[in-house]
């Protein structure tokens, strides 16, 4: 099927790319289809694409990528939307916030990613992650991609 987004115009992706998130994502509840994409710049960055509306399209890193030692606990209760097993593929995301001289990641609410069934869930943690860490280095080189 062919999509239309404001940021990278035609794409065209199959069904099994499309991630759902039954619940949305913080401050885009209403929003459930979504697709990763790979960034042709930078290696370290993705998209997170909304099937839903075209203009929104949120900038995702690795959190072990500017945060090495970072550790998420996951209860059983906030993984089970995904139906999380041990055999599943996970992927664990921040979304990068633009600031006026910086960039930051919310380490406090991972987006975790089950890749084996398509399933995505933003989980909001009960630990004392920041919600801001800023990405050391990252600004000048990702604000050309963001």
């Amino acid at each position: 099927m062919d999509i239309y987004t404001a940021r990278f115009g035609k794409l065209e992706i199959v069904d099994e790319d499309v991630i759902l998130f039954a619940d949305g994502l913080i401050g885009f509840e209403s929003l459930v289809n979504w697709i990763l994409l790979s960034d042709e710049q930078s290696e370290d960055l993705g998209w997170l694409q909304s099937l839903e509306q075209p203009e929104v399209a949120l900038a995702v890193v690795s959190p072990r990528r500017y945060a090495p030692d970072y550790r998420v606990r996951l209860e059983k209760e906030e993984v089970s939307p995904i139906r999380l097993t041990a055999d599943d593929e996970v992927f664990v995301l921040t979304i990068v916030s633009k600031h006026e001289d910086s960039l930051t990641v919310n380490l406090r609410a991972p987006v975790v990613i089950n890749l084996t069934k398509q399933l995505g869930r933003q989980i909001v943690t009960s630990d004392d992650q920041p919600l801001q860490f800023e990405i050391q280095g990252g600004a000048s080189y990702y604000r050309k991609s963001a």
